[in-house]
């Protein structure tokens, strides 16, 4: 008994000392008590002939994906996660993520768990579970869209060129073959999703259904707490080293420059194919690096309430409920297409698709007794029309907020883009204990929409 505790208490050691990285990213992987749940592990595959059409990772090394094959009535369903963790913006940062599996095949995991959108189990991912699911991974620096080099600093920029290789990878696998498609992303590859959803619509024929997903890829062009444009200055950086302009709308780039047509809240407008936006209205990765980044408060007056919202003044509080405001005033117009959908719920997290907790089981955020994996099932589906958007925080109470404490569930760590190459931040979902949202609870949520049809 007590070498069964002392294995346990080794195990929970080095997950969490493996998450706990040095890479330009929001990571999430299972705690310890998510991981007695055996969750999927899939396979690291390496695409062999990217390297002949120029797509490789920023070092050169060859571009990967994980998937799962689905089964039964899904057999012939394809969902495709593009894999998130920020961007690279200089020679410098770019460099470094060379080092991280950020940048190179080299690094990367050979194997991923697969939960939340991309679990295996209906009680985990009641509309998606037995399709085709596959993860892309991130190793360019600027979601999916980049196409140039530097000799010098030995760097590739070929997001785009990795994007096409791995779409005719899967489209070899049997995806060409498809009914139904959805392309997601978190974060970064949030951004990517929204990037290259009407490329992903081209794929197939006008039969197949297909739809895509950003997951917390809402990035605001927003002004931080010194009035500086953060996220401006980094995404500026961003689309002009890797020539990212040649893979955005020109129907964007004909009314904006470049770096402005990089923002999402310019893009969604662009896109035709039916879009849902998934997005925290207190995104966290943007209140820490976008909003409040420690180079607009260098005295630290904000840091406080940035580990602790209780610890938040009244106006510190409207600043956050401004940015709200900027993001609903944002998408007002992408909310009233017929097709579009929306989930913005009241909480400081980011990414809500890929971790169990928050995508569903039995304490998921909900907005209007709706969890996210039902309300993007009732979109996808056409099951019901979906416009969930939040009240004002603090007013949400299923949320599970990230913070800069120890906390009882997922360790979420990223490193600072402000060019300081060892910076790293942990943060930590603070409320979840992980319980699968049962399948009875599922089928009353489905009685309840039908009686209300």
């Amino acid at each position: 008994m007590r070498m069964k505790v002392l294995l346990l208490i080794a195990f929970t050691f080095v997950s969490v000392a493996i998450n706990v990285r040095s890479d330009h990213e929001l990571f999430y992987q299972n705690d310890a008590a998510s991981m007695a749940a055996n969750p999927l592990l899939v396979p690291l595959t390496l695409i062999p002939g990217a390297a002949s059409k120029g797509a490789v990772c920023l070092d050169g090394t060859l571009p990967g994906y994980h998937f799962h094959p689905g089964f039964g009535s899904g057999a012939n369903s394809w969902v495709i996660q593009l894999e998130g963790g920020g961007w690279c913006n200089t020679i410098r940062s770019c460099v470094f993520r060379k080092t991280t599996r950020r940048g190179s095949s080299k690094f990367m995991e050979k194997q991923l768990p697969f939960t939340g959108i991309l679990s295996n189990k209906a009680e985990e991912n009641p509309d998606f579970f037995n399709w085709n699911r596959v993860k892309v991974r991130y190793c360019d620096g600027a979601s999916f869209s980049g196409d140039s080099q530097d000799e010098a600093a030995q760097l590739q920029f070929r997001g785009q060129k990795i994007w096409q290789a791995a779409m005719e990878e899967l489209m070899s696998k049997g995806m060409k073959q498809a009914n139904q498609a959805l392309l997601s992303g978190c974060s970064a590859g949030g951004l990517a999703s929204i990037i290259h959803c009407d490329e992903f619509r081209t794929l197939f024929p006008t039969s197949t259904k297909v739809k895509c997903l950003s997951d917390a890829g809402l990035f605001l062009d927003a002004v931080d707490v010194s009035g500086v444009r953060t996220l401006r200055n980094l995404f500026g950086g961003v689309v002009k080293l890797q020539e990212v302009q040649k893979n955005l709308p020109k129907s964007c780039l004909n009314q904006l420059d470049p770096t402005s047509c990089f923002f999402p809240q310019n893009l969604v407008n662009h896109v035709e194919t039916p879009l849902f936006l998934l997005n925290a209205a207190y995104d966290a990765w943007q209140v820490q690096e976008s909003l409040v980044p420690s180079s607009a408060d260098p005295h630290g007056s904000w840091n406080d309430c940035k580990h602790n919202r209780a610890n938040c003044n009244s106006s510190q509080i409207l600043f956050f409920q401004d940015f709200r405001n900027q993001m609903l005033n944002y998408i007002k117009g992408f909310s009233g297409e017929s097709q579009t959908g929306l989930f913005i719920n009241s909480c400081f997290a980011h990414c809500q698709t890929e971790l169990q907790d928050t995508w569903f089981a039995d304490d998921s955020p909900v907005i209007g007794h709706t969890p996210i994996a039902i309300a993007v099932g009732d979109w996808y589906f056409d099951r019901k029309t979906v416009k969930a958007i939040d009240c004002a925080y603090p007013c949400d109470k299923t949320c599970h907020d990230l913070g800069f404490k120890a906390g009882r569930s997922t360790v979420v760590d990223y490193q600072s883009p402000s060019g300081d190459d060892t910076s790293t931040t942990t943060m930590t979902y603070s409320s979840s204990t992980r319980l699968t949202y049962s399948a009875g609870l599922y089928m009353l949520s489905i009685l309840s929409l039908i009686t209300h049809s």
